[in-house]
């Protein structure tokens, strides 16, 4: 996958935990970092408990995550206009206070740390570890929204003009959603004069009210580029100070998932959508396939009642989903597997999402089926410019739909590569131990299957260091002691082993 391609979704040491008692805690996702692109399949693949269908709930905040920031970029915060935004801005001088102290407790920290030995570091290694990602997550949070203003010594002028902006954009949503209303009611009276009810008066008046409703908008956003000018102005006017530069890179107009509230989530939920991995206690028994398919359409506000324009909107995506019009008003059980996994498709696909989750969509189907529902899912991408994450424990699956693939081990991302790359050139024990377990009737690949040795330790207590290193040949002192960095072993491959470029260049010799 292309450097160049447009981010999606940008998750940073995200970190999913579950209380148990005594304080204890199951670690699902530690601490992990990806891009996801538009417009890209990204294949998750691991066994089974790794913390992948986690991962997948947590992105789109079903889970509210323990830690770290999943910033999604198909909306604008002036789209949303979200209140964690006004909070940071009215507390930028308390909030950059308390950064500069966490960055002299780190200074504290490193100095400690620099001065002991190589084996104590080890120990050590953890905690400062810690206060590098805490110091970094509260500069984020300030630097993402008024870059390198952060710097400024008097902070009320920035504060008064990102307020104002702010506002001015809540307005803006707000109307927003009064305008979708009135669209929605100017298409249903439409819809009925074109079959000969109501009539062209009412037409006219709906279409006033959008037009009403849009160019109060207009104006709002002539307002908000004038505010937007004069914070350019002080942008300009604060370049020559120190670290300006720097802080103003990370700048970021994308929105933060985890900081959102349950209203505002919801409101990002019609983008974001799940297919889940059974398909028979996915849909409920009591709805027929059309209330199931436009129950999304009803809470999003894509439509105000069941009616005869709802059922065209329906049977459109049923007919996109390769489901015949009479299964309109039949109730699931009166289904096979595939054609359940189909309904469930088209419930997720009626909101026109950007982004999709497929839980181990076709695991629970039959293998003929299974290669049904990956070329459906294929062509839905293409038609509808969708964006998945495909999640399953099969990499024979993930090969033939993913344009990359993460490897995950205990609730940390081990590998991660182009698909093709990933089969050809595994660099992580890990992703190598899977390949080497998939049955292959390829002439040229006659080999012994290679069963993965050793049991899967609990992530209540995962293993020190690396967690992969009780059941790794290759593992040496330091993959028990520290946990390996998330680097770039060759162009758009990352791998966390500590002996990565050894094995890597090995590989390449061989090859």
């Amino acid at each position: 996958m292309a450097q160049n391609k447009e981010v999606l979704l940008r998750i940073s040491n995200l970190k999913q935990y579950f209380p148990l008692k005594k304080g204890r805690v199951v670690k699902a996702n530690d601490g992990i970092s990806i891009d996801i692109y538009k417009g890209e399949t990204f294949g998750l693949v691991g066994e089974s408990g790794c913390g992948k269908s986690t991962l997948g709930r947590t992105i789109l905040q079903l889970y509210h995550q323990t830690y770290g920031r999943t910033m999604y970029y198909g909306r604008s915060l002036d789209d949303l206009a979200p209140r964690y935004m006004l909070d940071t801005i009215k507390n930028l001088p308390k909030l950059r206070k308390a950064w500069h102290e966490l960055a002299e407790k780190e200074k504290k920290l490193q100095a400690e740390y620099d001065a002991l030995s190589e084996e104590a570091q080890y120990a050590k290694h953890g905690e400062l570890d810690q206060a590098k990602k805490l110091t970094e997550d509260a500069m984020l949070n300030l630097t993402k929204i008024v870059g390198g203003l952060i710097v400024v010594e008097d902070l009320q002028p920035v504060m008064s003009l990102y307020e104002k902006a702010y506002h001015i954009s809540r307005e803006i949503t707000d109307l927003d959603d009064a305008l979708l209303d009135a669209q929605v009611t100017q298409a249903d009276v439409e819809f009925a004069l074109s079959k000969g009810k109501g009539s062209q008066a009412k037409v006219d008046a709906a279409a006033q009210k959008c037009k009403e409703i849009e160019a109060k908008i207009a104006a709002l956003r002539r307002q908000i580029d004038a505010v937007r000018g004069e914070i350019q102005l002080l942008r300009e006017r604060s370049r020559h100070l120190p670290e300006f530069e720097k802080y103003e890179a990370y700048r970021d107009d994308g929105i933060d998932l985890a900081r959102l509230t349950y209203n505002e989530m919801r409101k990002l939920r019609r983008d974001m959508q799940l297919i889940f991995q059974d398909p028979y206690s996915s849909l409920n028994p009591r709805m027929s396939v059309g209330q199931i398919i436009s129950e999304g359409m009803k809470a999003h506000g894509m439509i105000h009642k069941q009616d005869e324009r709802m059922q065209e909107m329906v049977l459109k995506v049923m007919d996109q989903c390769g489901l015949a019009p009479y299964f309109l008003h039949r109730f699931p059980h009166q289904f096979s597997g595939g054609q359940r996994q189909r309904i469930g498709i088209a419930r997720a696909l009626a909101t026109h999402p950007k982004f999709v989750v497929c839980d181990e969509a076709v695991s629970a189907l039959d293998v003929s089926i299974q290669a049904q529902i990956i070329n459906l899912l294929q062509d839905l991408k293409e038609q509808e410019n969708l964006t998945y994450l495909f999640i399953t424990h099969d990499l024979s699956v993930v090969k033939y739909i993913s344009d990359r693939i993460g490897v995950m081990y205990l609730g940390s991302m081990v590998e991660l590569a182009d698909s093709q790359e990933i089969f050809d050139n595994p660099v992580h024990p890990y992703t190598e131990a899977l390949l080497n377990a998939i049955p292959t009737t390829e002439e040229e690949s006659r080999k012994e299957l290679q069963i993965l040795e050793g049991d899967i330790p609990s992530p209540v207590n995962p293993p020190k260091g690396c967690k992969f290193h009780t059941r790794c040949a290759y593992c040496t002192e330091i993959c028990k002691q520290v946990v390996p960095a998330w680097e770039e072993v060759s162009p758009n491959h990352f791998v966390a082993c500590h002996h990565k470029l050894h094995r890597a260049s090995e590989k390449k010799e061989k090859g």
